[in-house]
């Protein structure tokens, strides 16, 4: 069964990251569908997905074993869209204990959101083969530089990678890096950058502080770094990077105006 997973921003809950996985499963005329919320724990090869709750269940009746598969290369594709994943291991159901501590610890951290811009439309244009492969050698360059840098990658969305620094310049110098390291594989980024702070919770990272960044990062043009006043008034002291006032803006979802500035080369 093949199976596909959203990270992502739900614009009604500015208390961390609602994600969704999605299946499709075809025998014979039939389609059978499921999807639903899920919880994502870690990154990488150790990562681990949960239905939140029972996922929601449809049966498509094609009438025809072809009319079925167009049917679920058609749902595949309008996912894929939508910026879902391949997802290869298993989502299982959560038991949650009553029992599961519920002590919370905030942090600071300089968080960086990277996005490749028109990802959807050079996926279309290379075919799944190689984009699959320029979205390795992507994935390798982008964890190359954050492990310079000192990064910890907190988990990929789609195509967008979300990290954070102890310090902004770190941040700022590993963004920089990433744009440069990129263009060789033919893609262009947008990058957005915000100092805030988030709360531990079970091994999980939530906050406002990280849609103020992935706002940010939407705000960005192809090539562009945009950092909040935050990160501004805390690099005034280095020089050797420069910034121009990108003016006030409206974040979605996020209470106020905030003025950002951009990252000059």
């Amino acid at each position: 069964m093949p199976k596909f997973l959203r990270i992502g921003v739900h614009q009604s809950n500015v208390s961390g990251y609602t994600s969704k996985a999605w299946c499709v499963r075809r025998v014979g005329s039939a389609v059978f569908l499921k999807w639903g919320a899920v919880e994502v724990h870690g990154a990488g090869d150790g990562r681990k997905v949960y239905w939140t709750v029972a996922p929601r269940e449809k049966t498509v009746r094609c009438g025809t074993a072809q009319r079925a598969q167009d049917y679920a290369k058609a749902a595949i594709a309008r996912r894929r869209s939508h910026r879902y994943e391949p997802l290869a291991g298993p989502i299982a159901l959560r038991r949650r204990s009553v029992e599961r501590g519920t002590e919370l610890k905030q942090a600071l951290a300089t968080i960086l959101i990277v996005d490749i811009v028109s990802s959807t439309e050079k996926a279309a244009k290379l075919g799944d083969a190689r984009w699959t492969k320029v979205m390795g050698h992507y994935y390798a360059a982008v964890r190359k530089e954050l492990k310079t840098s000192r990064g910890k990658e907190v988990v990929t969305m789609g195509d967008g990678v979300l990290a954070t620094f102890k310090a902004p310049a770190a941040g700022v110098n590993c963004a920089t890096a990433i744009q440069k390291a990129v263009r060789t594989l033919g893609l262009e980024i947008r990058v957005g950058l915000h100092v805030g702070e988030y709360t531990v919770s079970g091994g999980e990272m939530v906050g406002l502080a990280f849609h103020i960044g992935t706002r940010i990062a939407a705000k960005a043009r192809a090539g562009e770094v945009l950092v909040s006043s935050a990160v501004k008034n805390l690099l005034v002291s280095h020089a050797q990077i420069r910034f121009r006032d990108h003016g006030v803006h409206q974040l979605k979802g996020v209470p106020e105006r905030w003025r950002l500035y951009r990252v000059e080369d």
